[in-house]
This record gives C-alpha cells, sequence and structure tokens, in this order.
C-alpha cells in the first residue's frame, strides 16, 4: 500500500470504506482529519523557528500565521535573553505594561504576542513553534502529517467518514486506532528528543 501522496491517501481512504462514489467528498474527510491532527498531535517534524522585529512603542507582535503552540520565545542577541510567559489576567496585573524597556514578558491575545515592557526600540525575537502543515491538495502532494503519520491521518479521516455514511458503528473501531497511533507518536517523539540527553533538572515557568 503506497502512501507516498495525496492521491495515494484518497485511493487508500476509499479502499478502506469500500466505496467508489466518494471522490467529492474524501477531500473533506482528509481536511476534517487534519483540523483534528492540528489540535492533537505535536511532534518535532512540526517545529519551525522564525524572527520576526518588535517596532519602538508597539507593545505587540503579530504570530506566524502556520502558528499552533510556542515552545520557545527569546530575544535574539549575545547573549540571547529569555522572556518569561504570563496568562493574560497576571500579564496585566503584573507585568510592567505601562513602561517602556526591553521586553522581559510576555502572553498571547488571539493572533498577537504581548510584551512587557513596551519595547523601547527594534528587537529581534526568535520564536520556536509547532506549525501546522499545509493542507493536503493535488498542488501540495505531502505534507509533515501524511510523511510521519499517515497511519494517525488515516484512521481520523475514516472517522469523519463514518458519520456521512450513516455507519456509526465503526466509530469505535477508527477512534481506538487513531488514539493509538496518536499514543505512539507521542512516545516515540519524546524517546527521540530526549534518549541519548542525560536528564537534568531545570526550574523554569512557560
Amino acid at each position: 500500500m503506497a502512501l507516498a501522496t495525496y492521491s495515494d491517501l484518497k485511493t487508500t481512504i476509499a479502499n478502506y470504506l469500500a466505496r467508489s462514489d466518494l471522490t467529492s467528498q474524501i477531500p473533506d474527510f482528509i481536511t476534517l482529519a487534519e483540523n483534528r491532527l492540528r489540535r492533537e498531535l505535536r511532534i518535532r517534524q512540526m517545529l519551525k523557528v522564525v524572527t520576526a522585529s518588535t517596532t519602538g512603542n508597539d507593545a505587540t507582535l503579530s504570530l506566524p500565521s502556520d502558528f499552533l503552540e510556542l515552545r520557545d520565545l527569546h530575544i535574539d542577541s549575545n547573549p540571547d535573553q529569555a522572556l518569561e510567559y504570563y496568562n493574560p489576567n497576571i500579564f496585566f496585573r503584573n507585568a510592567m505594561t505601562k513602561v517602556l524597556g526591553v521586553p522581559k514578558k510576555y502572553t498571547i491575545l488571539a493572533s498577537e504576542l504581548q510584551f512587557a515592557p513596551i519595547p523601547d526600540g527594534v528587537y529581534t525575537m526568535e520564536m520556536l513553534y509547532y506549525a501546522a502543515p499545509v493542507y493536503l491538495s493535488d498542488a501540495n502532494p505531502s505534507n509533515a502529517f501524511l510523511a510521519n503519520c499517515p497511519d494517525a491521518l488515516i484512521y481520523a479521516s475514516l472517522g469523519e467518514a463514518e458519520p456521512y455514511l450513516m455507519n456509526d458503528e465503526r466509530l469505535a473501531t477508527w477512534a481506538a486506532l487513531y488514539q493509538r497511533a496518536i499514543d505512539s507518536l507521542t512516545a516515540a517523539d519524546d524517546r527521540g528528543e530526549y534518549s541519548a540527553v542525560p536528564l537534568t533538572m531545570t526550574l523554569a515557568r512557560r
């Protein structure tokens, strides 16, 4: 069973469902499955590093359009300067949101980062974050989900298909197989990231 491309994936899903009349619907099932994976899966193949510059007297900086979840944020300088995360209600109570200076703290509001103190000039922020893979399509035949977790993508797609087909008795099967795939992916990712690193304890606040 080849699963290298979007076309392969659509064929496989049709075969699992034993249906040849879902050409228009299967792309929707796949898109819904990708939405679910965007919400529920975090593996290192989804990590991305970008830099962006602040503007003086502007406390905000737009997040990347493919942003899912932040892993690290610091000012790119020598040495790098880490920023401390506060949740929004604590940020506005305890952070220095009314003064100018070098940003020390941040929070996330909608699609923006907000800094305190308010940047007093241009600072280059380096961001490590989980990025949403571009949706699969005929023009984009592969992405991180298809390349690294085709099983989870298939089972999630099949789970989206069954309610449409009014075949609810299969939902539990696909849900169990999907969850097994997610659990094994997460465990493998943890082993791949930490297995060769001696364990140390570092106190940090997000």
